[in-house]
């Protein structure tokens, strides 16, 4: 590559010329290095704008991109390991990639041939417990070239930084003259176009963009009976249209930043005034709307259908799943909800959580993880597929391309159902209806559960009643589940910018969705 190459802005355009290299090198991995099985290179680059405020003026700006690349190896005899070298790069690099690359697929290599040694090493040791050592292969999926273009109205990168600057304080503007009571708000936009590149030794090239925009409010209201704190985002895979415009879909519905912002707002100033909701001894009729349900399915739901969790791959860190005691003791095939219950992971679908390939080149496909109340199966990878002999699901992800992708939620839902959801709060003697989520605790096996909403309701013969705030419900997963008597129609798909998991942290954005349900569970609050 010519040196003066490196003195050029980098944009997601400049993946064009290292593409053929990208694929070349991997491609002859197994040609150049003795003992390897397997490689693959994954290519990123993302130009990034962004803007925060708060209470009315303007905190920062940026307007910049993340580069990098990851390497996998699986290689060494006789029992093949993997080995990962991955790295942030910089302006400075470009002139010299083909290199970096070239030294970064030897210490891959090198890392692999390492683990392959201590492997065979511990399993001389242990005799029998060394067994568990055995090698991890890659179950087959379908190789493919493919290019998938970024979808949007307006390019990310065409706004201009002080337009978004300007409209980020004019909404946390916006929000602060509600009123004195606001105490403190906090305004955030970021909007950016991503390009991926992924390539394997086995001959797969494919080249995803993607453009994602995100709209981010906290406010604090107090009044002289009690405080309220609301943090809630706007988001999608599009451009800058989604602050300024909002999406209108048929899964995915939100307003403008600006209406979004003061509606929160008000929100908060009505809840500061209203009583706090006191905790129930005894479970109550639930009824929960799909915002809130959205944090639900993303908790009781997502993670714990992520098979390196259920494996036990990531204990350490995140916990495990009770879908999953063991490979002889799993939820497959037993009933864990009502029949009125099924859920599943979709790629396909729109939204943050959308992509056609994950980061290990397996198409996304739509996994069931709840059929009519019997549990059915879980996100996987490739290595963690042939674990279990299930075919790979395209679950395999990373949040940049520098870093060791994880098994993660894309689109995880509750299914829709039949009933209508001004029905399912009619049919209430007396109970509850939580609106919009706020904050999660989840057992570390996600065994049970205690969730917090914006806002709480008393139903009483079929009416919403008092408004109450602070509250929340906790329950029994699995108990819950079974609970569950009515499924809404009104399914919604939406954001979550914030998912964290893997050491070091990824935090990652997706989609989760549902529709209203009613249920039974204990109240939360004081």
């Amino acid at each position: 590559m010519a040196r003066s190459l490196s003195a050029k802005p980098l944009t997601v355009e400049s993946l064009d010329r290292v593409k053929h290299l990208a694929a070349e090198l991997v491609r002859n991995a197994p040609k150049r290095f003795r003992h390897c099985r397997y490689a693959d290179l994954r290519i990123g680059l993302a130009e990034v704008k962004s803007a925060s405020a708060e209470n009315g003026a303007g905190k920062s700006a940026s307007d910049d991109y993340v580069f990098g690349f990851s390497i996998r190896v699986l290689a060494g005899a006789p029992v093949p390991s993997p080995g990962y070298y991955g790295h942030r790069l910089g302006n400075g690099d470009w002139s010299g990639l083909s290199n970096v690359l070239r030294l970064g697929l030897r210490q891959a290599y090198e890392r692999a041939i390492a683990n392959a040694g201590h492997k065979h090493q511990t399993g001389g040791r242990f005799k029998g417990l060394g067994d568990s050592l055995a090698e991890l292969p890659l179950a087959p999926v379908e190789v493919r070239q493919d290019t998938v273009k970024a979808e949007y109205a307006i390019d990310p990168r065409s706004v201009r930084l002080s337009e978004i600057t300007r409209i980020t304080t004019e909404v946390s503007q916006a929000v602060a003259g509600l009123g004195s009571k606001i105490r403190f708000n906090g305004i955030a936009t970021s909007t950016s176009l991503d390009r991926e590149l992924f390539a394997s030794s086995e001959g797969a090239i494919l080249d995803q963009s993607f453009a994602t925009t995100l709209g981010l409010c906290s406010i604090v209201a107090e009044s002289d009976t009690g405080e309220q704190a609301l943090y809630d985002y706007i988001g999608h895979q599009r451009g800058w249209e989604v602050v300024t415009e909002g999406t209108r879909s048929p899964m995915i519905r939100h307003l403008d930043l600006m209406t979004f912002a003061t509606s929160l707002g008000r929100d908060c100033l009505k809840l500061a005034d209203a009583p706090a909701l006191r905790a129930s001894e005894d479970e109550v009729v639930v009824v929960t709307d799909p915002h809130y349900n959205v944090l639900l399915a993303h908790e009781i739901l997502g993670h714990p259908t992520e098979l390196d969790r259920a494996l036990k791959m990531e204990t350490g860190y995140a916990g495990r799943s009770w879908f999953l005691q063991s490979l002889d003791h799993t939820q497959v095939g037993h009933q864990i909800a009502s029949p009125l219950v099924s859920a599943y992971s979709d790629p396909t679908l729109p939204g943050l959580g959308h992509y056609v390939y994950d980061h290990e080149g397996t198409p996304a496909r739509k996994v069931m993880h709840i059929q009519k109340g019997i549990f059915s199966g879980f996100m996987n990878s490739r290595q963690t597929a042939a674990i279990l002999g299930a075919e790979p699901n395209g679950s395999y992800k990373a949040t940049e391309a520098s870093l060791v992708p994880l098994i993660r939620m894309s689109n995880t839902v509750f299914e829709a159902g039949s009933h209508d959801p001004e029905s399912i709060i009619a049919e209430v003697d007396r109970g509850y209806y939580l609106v919009g989520h706020r904050t999660p605790s989840i057992a570390e096996s996600r065994e049970n559960f205690s969730i917090t909403a914006q806002k709480v309701y008393e139903i009483r013969n079929g009416q919403l009643g008092q408004l109450y705030r602070g509250g929340g419900m906790t329950a029994d997963t699995k108990e819950y589940l079974m609970n569950v008597d009515a499924v809404g129609r009104d399914f919604w798909l939406g954001p979550i910018p914030n998912c964290g998991k893997g050491q070091p942290m990824q935090t990652k954005r997706l989609g989760n969705g549902a529709p209203t349900l009613r249920s039974r569970a204990r109240l939360t609050g004081l």
